[in-house]
């Protein structure tokens, strides 16, 4: 495997649902889940960046390393570009840039594009299907691939046109937020001019896209997971993780 840096950009006051990352109904923070989720892959580093002392004091709570990060940054990109600086290691092979927010992200999604980052690739990022249900939903967002596996568009709108048509062979698919990037080229994707299609969508990989950089997917099977931006969103996330809970103690008996 690549000597990987997972590093999990972490802003306490989200624009949907604020203090969403300290939410601990579950027993744990959303945070937590996901670090322990991904220091389970055994990379070399895995590091939560923050813009708060009350997320790197519960990043400590749980023995995560945490890095106080600017609390201007507009991305977490740039969150992720700041710590891996911060980090210093010059051994460090691929940054992996891990959402906060996904308390169900499956750590071996991730293996699977460290893996495919080992082609030389500077970029890269994940899909799944898509749900029908998610294909009139703008929060979700579509990507549409070439021949090779290379992202071609990502889109809010619904791409394919006739995606779900009757008889189509287009096979829809939804963009799943982790990217990969080689420590040089995630500094440079930081110094690159904001794109038009990325203000128009509001989709940050546009920039790479739009200043003709290639965009490497690993297409994973769907597990139904979802991010925390709304309080129902978390509701469901609960009772997912409650419903998992019993299969396990039924299992057991």
């Amino acid at each position: 495997m690549l000597r990987t840096a997972c590093i999990i950009p972490a802003r306490l006051e989200a624009t949907r649902l604020p203090r969403k990352l300290l939410l601990d109904r579950s027993g744990k923070y959303v945070i937590q889940h996901v670090y322990e989720r991904i220091q389970a892959l055994g990379v070399a580093r895995v590091v939560i960046a923050t813009d708060s002392e009350e997320i790197r004091a519960a990043a400590a709570s749980f023995g995560a390393e945490a890095l106080l990060t600017d609390p201007g940054h507009t991305s977490g990109t740039d969150r992720v570009a700041e710590a891996a600086r911060l980090l210093g290691d010059d051994s460090l092979e691929l940054i992996v840039n891990v959402q906060g927010d996904e308390p169900e992200i499956d750590p071996e999604h991730v293996r699977r594009l460290i893996e495919l980052m080992q082609g030389g690739d500077a970029m890269g990022t994940l899909a799944e299907p898509l749900e029908r249900a998610d294909w009139d939903r703008p929060q979700v967002v579509k990507l549409v691939l070439d021949a090779r596996g290379y992202a071609l568009y990502f889109s809010r709108a619904q791409i394919p046109d006739g995606g779900f048509a009757a008889g189509s062979p287009l096979h829809p698919l939804r963009h799943v937020g982790v990217y990969a990037f080689r420590p040089d080229f995630l500094q440079a994707f930081c110094k690159l001019t904001p794109a038009p299609l990325e203000r128009a969508e509001r989709l940050e990989q546009l920039r790479a896209l739009y200043h003709g950089h290639r965009i490497r997917v690993a297409v994973v099977e769907a597990t139904g997971a979802r991010g925390i931006d709304t309080a129902e969103d978390y509701e469901r996330f609960l009772a997912r993780l409650e419903t998992s809970k019993r299969g396990r103690q039924h299992e057991e008996r």
